[in-house]
């Protein structure tokens, strides 16, 4: 096989300076557009550090997989141990004598922080918290988070416990990328009241900007105030994670910095639609002799605003092309270029299958091949 690339566009506008990113007070952060997937900047991105409460970020994710694979349900009656009773740090206040359902308990841990709340839904999943931590951690290897290792659901301080902003990103990207039902149910929740006892949700932002719809705040000693926040205006989602701020009020402020510099300075260009036809490519030994390839979701490249003209995008395939050939079989990649240098890839598939052709075809198509 060799491989061809083919220069397909080169988007023109007016140029402006790259954008600097704002001076954060905070140990480490980052912030990314999850519309196109890419990173806008970071500090300190890989330092390993305590992750508190945003711990229950992947709490959230083993247990919305569960109930997306019928282990449990929302409404399921779970009956609360004394260890869940008794969690240490924030609290739902569930009670041993009165059972709870899991949507409660969900409401609980993503509203309310609670500790007790997390005991009470990884026992219900898991059977114990240790057998959870343990399914923690596998999904936490599947999504590639190379530096996380969780040892309890609720992020209560352990030297084995920790994470960074990098694998949080991650982390949270795909909570809202796997479980978008499950988030917009959730994760914007201002206040909840349980046992008689109302408490709001911790991030300020929810009521510092109406387009911010989560994520979560974390607080230890050791972390410091951390917020992990989400913001979507228009066909764009900005994330934002802060660990180590300085105060609770801090910890908003500066999230919302990172996010409305990422809006100000920044644009989305379309480059294909979900579906469209990048370009079609030659088939040999099939029943068309050519095939339409292009994305299964919409292409977006997030650039600072005016500099759209550095963008250029090749499509690279392997040549040459032999059927049978099946829809949605990557055919292909799409290398963006900003300024000369990489910038983005995305598969390219199939959009149409290509049958083998004939006894006669495939034999003609082979003499073809030998020539060229």
């Amino acid at each position: 096989m060799r491989f061809v690339v083919l220069l397909l566009c080169s988007i023109a506008a007016a140029q402006a300076a790259a954008p600097q990113p704002p001076s954060v007070i905070g140990r480490s952060w980052m912030v990314g557009d999850l519309s196109s997937g890419q990173l806008l900047a970071s500090h300190m991105a890989d330092e390993r550090i305590e992750p508190a409460s945003l711990t229950k970020l992947m709490t959230a994710y083993v247990v919305f997989g569960a109930l997306r694979e019928k282990k449990i349900s929302l409404g399921q009656q779970v009956k609360v141990s004394v260890r869940a009773w008794r969690a240490p740090g924030s609290r739902m206040f569930i009670d041993p004598r009165r059972p709870v359902t899991v949507d409660e308990l969900i409401r609980g841990m993503e509203v309310q922080s609670g500790n007790d709340a997390c005991i009470a839904l990884a026992e219900a999943v898991a059977g114990s918290e240790e057998v959870f931590a343990q399914m923690m951690n596998r999904e936490a290897e599947r999504l590639g988070l190379k530096n996380t290792r969780f040892v309890n659901a609720t992020g209560l301080p352990d030297a084995k416990h920790y994470s960074t902003a990098a694998d949080l990103y991650k982390l949270s990207a795909a909570l809202i990328r796997d479980f978008p039902g499950e988030y917009a149910q959730y994760y914007a929740l201002k206040e909840f009241r349980y046992n008689n006892i109302t408490q709001p949700n911790r991030n300020r932002l929810l009521w510092l900007d109406a387009t911010v719809d989560g994520v979560k705040t974390g607080h230890t000693e050791a972390a410091g105030y951390c917020l992990i926040a989400s913001s979507k205006r228009g066909p764009r989602r900005l994330l934002s994670v802060l660990l180590g701020g300085t105060s609770e009020g801090g910890r908003a402020q500066e999230s919302l910095k990172l996010l409305n510099w990422g809006f100000q300075f920044f644009d989305s260009v379309r480059l294909y639609g979900q579906g469209d036809a990048v370009k079609s490519l030659q088939v040999y030994k099939g029943v068309a002799n050519a095939v339409k390839v292009g994305s299964e979701s919409e292409l977006l490249v997030t650039v600072p605003k005016g500099e759209k003209d550095k963008l250029k995008a090749e499509l690279v395939s392997q040549q040459p092309l032999i059927a049978p050939l099946a829809k949605g079989q990557q055919i292909g990649t799409l290398r963006v270029t900003f300024d000369g240098k990489p910038y983005a890839e995305y598969p390219l598939v199939a959009l149409e299958g290509v049958g083998a052709a004939g006894l006669l075809g495939r034999a003609w198509d082979t003499l073809k091949l030998w020539f060229q």
